[in-house]
């Protein structure tokens, strides 16, 4: 029944076709040129799985899916598959409050509409994405690769392609060898989101006033004083559980951030100019596309990354890798907002 409503809720084909339309095809690029680099990709996925493995001390089960090297539309798909997942639970939620069943024209109407805001908000992302390990709930986790992205962003920094191409790797296949040398990871993470997101899911009977409390809020996040949009709807209790899913994604984006530097330039000759470009590219957005990520809660994102980095690199100088590596015991080991800040509070609480 509840899947019978959410798509109701939400036309996923209208969010697709929207997102299509809005994303954009990508750079312009060859038969030839394309061909290279989606081969040139997977080369580079299959090749970085060694170092990753040397610098973390983690290994993924040999049976771990490889790459799929994917366009925009694919991307947004894949998305689209997980974004329903992710729903259900919020969806009995609202079922199990709702008095009345809305009419099938209501149902359409509203199902248009949210389709066409999911389908707005993804062909956004699927232009800024280079790749994802997709969790990919009630289905097989994969490793992405957005191919155009990509190719865009290297020509943009004017950097050499094998390079760039080798470095994204890097990040991205620490990504997958986190989901799958941690058995517990993968699961957790999706209980903790499923979770907060229907519980951010206002019932009827408080919708007005959360509402009204939101559109007092709205200066403060444009302002870039109060958050993202999802923070306007949560309470301070569910604020605190979103620093605590923040400080985890702090972890896991600083992770992949310190290996992908770490390899240094006997493996990516060019590691330290590729940095400095896209660190100057994440700080160098328009109003416009600052103010859409403000919005969004991207800019935290881009705040995990540095966070994330400093704590392991906190860590490591402290008690080195394998002390580090602990942090994968169980979620009791994972550091706290805090933690993330001052990473001596984590040994002392951990490993003393």
């Amino acid at each position: 029944m509840s899947e019978e409503l959410l798509d109701r809720l939400v036309d996923w084909d209208l969010a697709a076709a929207t997102a299509r339309r809005l994303a954009g095809p990508g750079p312009v690029v060859g038969a030839d040129e394309a061909a290279q680099a989606v081969s040139e990709l997977r080369e580079a996925a299959v090749a970085s799985r060694a170092h990753v493995a040397a610098i973390t001390g983690l290994h993924a089960p040999d049976d771990a899916p490889i790459v799929l090297v994917v366009d925009r539309p694919r991307w947004v798909e894949a998305n689209l598959r997980t974004l329903r997942a992710m729903l259900l639970p919020v969806v009995d939620k609202l079922a199990a409050h709702r008095r009345t069943s809305a009419t099938g024209v209501l149902a359409a109407v509203g199902g248009k509409v949210t389709g066409a805001e999911a389908g707005g908000l993804l062909a956004f992302l699927s232009g800024k994405v280079l790749g994802q390990y997709d969790i990919a709930p009630g289905a097989t986790p994969r490793l992405l690769l957005v191919a155009p992205n990509i190719v865009n962003v290297e020509r943009q920094m004017g950097v050499d392609p094998s390079d760039f191409r080798l470095w994204v790797c890097l990040h991205e296949e620490t990504h997958r060898v986190q989901f799958t040398a941690v058995p517990w990871l993968r699961q957790y993470l999706l209980e903790q989101a499923t979770s907060l997101a229907a519980d951010l899911a206002p019932d009827p009977a408080s919708l007005v006033s959360t509402l009204e409390d939101a559109a007092r809020r709205l200066p403060e996040v444009l302002r870039g004083e109060g958050g993202s949009l999802i923070d306007l709807f949560a309470s301070p209790e569910q604020r605190e559980r979103l620093r605590g899913i923040a400080a985890t994604m702090s972890l896991l984006e600083g992770h992949a951030d310190v290996v992908m530097d770490e390899v240094g330039p006997e493996v990516v000759p060019s590691v330290a100019t590729i940095r400095a470009r896209f660190t100057a590219r994440r700080a160098g957005v328009d109003p416009f596309d600052r103010l859409v990520r403000r919005l969004l809660g991207l800019e935290d994102k881009m705040r995990q990354y540095k966070d994330g980095a400093r704590f392991v690199r906190g860590v490591v100088e402290r008690v080195g890798m394998a002390g580090f590596n602990e942090v994968w015991t169980s979620p009791e080991t994972l550091p706290d907002p805090a933690e993330i800040a001052e990473p001596g509070r984590w040994v002392e609480r951990v490993l003393r």
